[in-house]
């Protein structure tokens, strides 16, 4: 079996509680990703409620089935993620499950690194998966730019050549520190300094072009987190015309001391995505919006001695919007199954996932970048 049989047939099995009737080429959607980096528990994240081996996996760590919030008879979400459950209750949250690949690697490096370029963990490609699909697929005419990456050094699935990105290192300074976005391979890729100054100049127009002059009525979160999430609510509101952004939540990296750190964050996610999900019904935008959490691993679904969890593999995450058909997606790894390590067996190939998530948000033959079309069908229209 090649790799595109490999892909459709997992995102056809997997995902069928998501599949929709067949549709024409969609409007082009803006997809707001945020990265969980440092590994998040998925198995905290989304509690297994009605698995026995949960429990005595993780003695210490196991939420109470009193303290989580139910889902359904057998899964609940981690009380400090409250602030989601209205978008759960209205439908417009996803949660697929299970998401890894074959021969994981539990480097944070590496692991992150065949994450941003959807490549096979024996690959190693320089471009990452946003940055294909708008190399073939380029933004409407008149777009500002492909991507806009907020607060973090790495432009994560927009690195490489063949897509207009703008890096804001600082959300609290808007566009102040605008500046070319591009990989060092991607700079000696260019064939004269000429050629850099031109593309440098074009992508500081498109930045000069953008514009943080939107006052919300929503509230958003204190913190560097907060701040992002106010930056990723004031491109959306401008007219300029963007594909994506990409925010970073940092601090998933938990082998010590778990269950307080992991709901502080969550709270700061939880948090952060409610008030994105109000700026952007304020200004119009939540039907025509995705937007999605990936991490580069899961944690090892043995808590270790030190109250914590060690890098593991298959995870969850969310898909958020007005147009997202809400529900469990995928199937929970089996915890009395696990791999030789102690580890998930995944499910769902994570390049699926993203497959989904351009489909839904750019039209379905850009499913061409990850093997062939992968529909997710996350959108109900």
């Amino acid at each position: 079996m090649d790799r595109r049989q490999f892909l459709a047939g997992i995102a056809t099995s997997s995902l069928a509680a998501l599949a929709l009737p067949a549709r024409g080429e969609a409007t082009r959607k803006l997809l707001i990703l945020v990265e969980l980096k440092g590994g998040n528990d998925g198995l905290n994240t989304v509690v297994p409620l009605a698995d026995p081996a949960y429990r005595r996996l993780r003695p210490r760590l196991a939420v109470a089935r009193e303290d989580a919030l139910s889902l359904d008879d057998e899964q609940g979400l981690h009380p400090a993620l409250a602030s989601l459950m209205p978008a759960w209750s209205a439908g417009e949250l996803a949660i697929v499950q299970g998401l890894g690949y074959p021969a994981p690697n539990l480097s944070h490096f590496r692991s992150i690194e065949i994450w941003d370029t959807a490549s096979r963990s024996d690959e190693y490609l320089d471009d990452g998966w946003l940055t294909r699909v708008f190399a073939k697929h380029p933004s409407p005419p008149g777009f500002a730019a492909d991507g806009v990456v907020v607060g973090a050094a790495d432009l994560g699935p927009l690195a490489g050549t063949g897509a207009r990105t703008i890096a804001l290192a600082n959300p609290e300074q808007f566009l102040r520190n605008a500046k070319l976005a591009r990989s060092t391979a991607g700079t000696a890729a260019n064939p004269s300094l000429a050629h850099i100054l031109r593309v440098e100049r074009e992508i500081q127009r498109s930045a000069d072009r953008l514009h943080p002059g939107r006052d919300f009525a929503a509230a958003f979160p204190a913190g560097p987190f907060g701040a992002a999430i106010r930056t990723a609510a004031q491109l959306a509101a401008n007219r300029e015309g963007i594909s994506a952004i990409r925010l970073t939540l940092g601090g998933f990296d938990t082998h010590a001391n778990q269950a307080g750190t992991h709901a502080a964050l969550l709270r700061q996610l939880g948090e952060g995505l409610a008030s994105l999900r109000a700026a952007l019904k304020e200004i119009g935008r939540w039907t025509d919006t995705i937007v999605a959490t990936y991490s580069e691993f899961g944690r090892r679904a043995q808590e270790n001695q030190s109250g914590g969890t060690d890098h593991g593999t298959a995870s969850v995450q969310f898909v958020m919007g007005g147009q997202v058909r809400g529900g469990m997606a995928g199937k929970a790894p089996m915890l009395d199954r696990l791999d030789a390590g102690g580890n998930l067996v995944f499910t769902t190939d994570f390049r699926a996932y993203f497959g989904g998530l351009v489909a839904a948000a750019y039209g379905k033959s850009m499913g061409e970048a990850f093997g062939g079309n992968v529909p997710l069908g996350l959108s109900r229209t």
